[in-house]
């Protein structure tokens, strides 16, 4: 069965930085993209950063230049966050999603449980 956990949510004042983690286990072979969502009140759920496979990346244009995604070097399975110039507007609940992660016997899209972002002064 895969698991996916995020860590690193908190309380940061505007301008702050945070760095999120995302962890998919569960004898995976390969994912296709790692994604970061996010889910501000009374607003649907958005796609904030992706990372593919092959390394490329793609951003939602409200975070370019103040977000990186990355993967670890050591584990392809685990994914960063990096959230610098914070705004008030980039608080939301933060999920990560493994998309089309292959187990050997299953291929499927799996999500976490979420972190909390809250950017306040």
């Amino acid at each position: 069965q895969v698991q996916v956990v995020e860590s690193g949510g908190g309380l940061v004042q505007p301008g702050g930085s945070l760095r999120l983690t995302c962890a998919a286990s569960g004898n995976i072979f390969s994912i296709y993209a790692m994604n970061w969502y996010r889910q501000a009140p009374g607003y649907q759920r958005e796609l904030v950063a992706s990372i593919y496979k092959n390394g490329s990346t793609n951003y939602a244009d409200s975070v370019k230049g103040r977000f990186t995604i990355s993967r670890d070097s050591r584990k392809t399975t685990v994914v960063y966050l990096q959230m610098n110039s914070l705004k008030p507007e980039d608080t939301a609940v933060y999920y990560c999603n493994a998309d089309k992660a292959v187990t050997l016997t299953t291929t499927g899209d799996y999500w976490g449980q979420g972190t909390q972002v809250t950017v306040s002064s």
